[in-house]
């Protein structure tokens, strides 16, 4: 199973909107997907309309107490081939619940590893905006990083943080964590500062940037009341049609997923 993180420390940059859609794009391709809502806030989960009250088993249980398997966790959505483990509110404390553990840093690779082989064919993440323990138990999972980055002004200076980060986990826990990409979000052509950001961000990333940059789409911001991803909600609407595109170079990046699709 392939494993990508969706990160980024700087909150309101898409980042759930982006873990949502592109799972759901990669499970229309024919990809087996697991979702892991890793933030405490949970909107990945209300994204997907699973109530509080059907949370039982979820990413606190899987990575903060052991309590409960990848496999027990998992939730079927509405979207087919797509499962997500949901998150709670629990998870606001698990900074402080696991910083005396001896394995603090590896609990959810030790989980993931432990599900069985052939489930599912891809694993995105969603990580808290932070770059806390559980966004470091993310990239220590994970195989390579999405980055979802906002068009404006200070859009570089959170990089370059980031970027640090990711250069302390290979150094310390794990050396094959590759760059996947960095995706434009809430791209709006009609601003002169927008495109300016996003030629900024090419000529300092090169190819690392995806070609495919998110709009600002007012069905994405709708979606998510209904408990429906946009590609279900209006999958012609701008936003969902860009997280296709998205899907697609995704795929072209991962050449495991591309042989088995």
């Amino acid at each position: 199973m392939i494993c990508v993180a969706v990160a980024n420390q700087k909150g309101g940059v898409g980042k759930t909107t982006s873990a949502i859609n592109l799972a759901t794009a990669l499970a229309a391709t024919g990809s087996r997907v697991l979702l892991i809502d890793l933030d405490p806030q949970g909107n990945c989960s209300t994204g997907f309309g699973i109530p509080h009250a059907e949370r039982v088993r979820t990413s606190y249980e899987v990575v903060v107490t052991g309590a409960a398997s990848i496999v027990d966790a998992a939730l079927a959505t509405k979207v087919p081939r797509l499962d997500l483990i949901a998150a709670t509110v629990d998870l606001s404390g698990a900074e402080i619940e696991m910083i005396e553990l001896a394995d603090r840093t590896h609990r959810l690779a030790k989980a993931l590893a432990e599900a069985p082989a052939g489930r599912w064919d891809i694993c995105l993440i969603d990580c808290p905006p932070s770059l806390g323990l559980l966004t470091v138990n993310a990239m220590v999972a994970a195989d390579s990083l999405l980055v979802p980055l906002q068009c404006e002004f200070f859009a570089l200076e959170g990089l370059s943080q980031l970027l640090q980060t990711i250069d302390r986990i290979r150094s310390r826990f794990n050396p094959g964590l590759k760059m996947l990409g960095v995706v434009l979000t809430m791209y709006d052509r009609r601003n002169n500062l927008t495109e300016q950001v996003a030629q900024d961000v090419r000529a300092v990333l090169g190819e690392v940037v995806f070609r495919t940059v998110i709009p600002r789409n007012v069905r994405l911001s709708e979606a998510p009341s209904y408990g429906v991803p946009a590609l279900i909600y209006d999958h012609r609407c701008p936003g969902s049609e860009a997280y296709i595109a998205l899907a697609r170079e995704v795929i072209g990046r991962l050449p495991r997923i591309a042989q088995a699709a």
